[in-house]
């Protein structure tokens, strides 16, 4: 998907400001933070959307989930809180049709959410 977005942040093609890598996950700051902490965790592999990708390759999804816990870890926030958020389809949000979690922290985050 030389198209995708996150597909050619993954590949390397366009810089970002990386956090965590794995040969199955990448992890980058968001360029447009919603939050003090705002990281975006992908698995290099395309997938639509997270139904797709948890219909695909279930292990895969369990690592890429695992990931945001340990970037949440690493960066400081896994004590105090912070919101995974995973938006699918146009009217769940999702504006990049890569596959990806919103890490979001040290803010308060209100409910119900959006």
């Amino acid at each position: 998907m030389s198209e995708c977005l996150f597909c050619r942040i993954a590949a390397g093609d366009i810089p970002s400001d990386t956090v965590y890598a794995t040969d199955d996950v990448i992890a980058f700051r968001d360029i447009d933070p919603k939050a003090p902490t705002h990281v975006l965790v992908i698995p290099r592999r395309h997938f639509d959307n997270a139904a797709e990708m948890t219909a695909d390759d279930p292990d895969l999804a369990a690592r890429w989930l695992a990931a945001a816990t340990e970037v949440a870890r690493s960066l400081g926030v896994a004590d105090t809180g912070y919101r995974l958020v995973i938006n699918t389809g146009v009217d769940g949000g999702q504006s990049v049709d890569h596959v990806h979690v919103h890490l979001l922290a040290k803010r308060g985050m209100g409910w119900p959410p959006g």
